[in-house]
């Protein structure tokens, strides 16, 4: 069973991690998060689930407005060539859905199965802001805590440039 958010809540507490979450309908794109963040400050992201011809899962995250372009990308990270990973993989291995995607999903990623990529340029921001495990709400976040977090989730979390432009 996927942890829900208050899980997730306790686990950010339990490592001294503040946080503060915005509810909001639910949105599907950045496009339509676009909409919502006006009352949100920090940088707002988008996440990309991959796998790539090796079978390795990675998770590459940057700012919302940011171009990844996945032919390039495999060269940046050290991976084989990208695709988008299918829903029950993600559910499987994150514990959500599409449109859902958010570095805390690495919460249920217990055997550390998926590589960690971060932005150079979003973590130069002081806050970010993802979906905690379910897109009807955002959670802004420290850049630093979010490294604590995916550390304490069993992860070796890199930061790369990744984005184009």
């Amino acid at each position: 069973m996927p942890a829900s958010r208050e899980d997730l809540m306790q686990f950010l507490e339990k490592l001294g991690i503040a946080t503060t979450t915005a509810e909001h309908a639910p949105v599907f794109t950045v496009e339509e998060a676009k909409k919502v963040h006006d009352a949100v400050p920090g940088g707002h992201c988008k996440n990309l689930f991959c796998k790539d011809e090796k079978g390795a899962l990675w998770l590459i995250v940057a700012l919302e407005d940011a171009v990844i372009n996945l032919k390039a990308a495999p060269a940046k990270i050290g991976s084989k060539r990208l695709t988008f990973g299918k829903p029950d993989l993600l559910m499987e291995v994150l514990g959500v859905e599409p449109g859902s995607v958010t570095p805390f999903g690495l919460i249920h990623d217990k055997t550390a199965r998926t590589n960690v990529i971060l932005d150079e340029a979003m973590m130069r921001h002081e806050q970010l802001n993802f979906h905690p495990l379910r897109n009807d709400a955002t959670t802004t976040i420290k850049s630093a805590d979010l490294l604590t977090f995916i550390k304490a989730c069993g992860h070796g979390p890199r930061v790369v440039v990744v984005s184009e432009g």
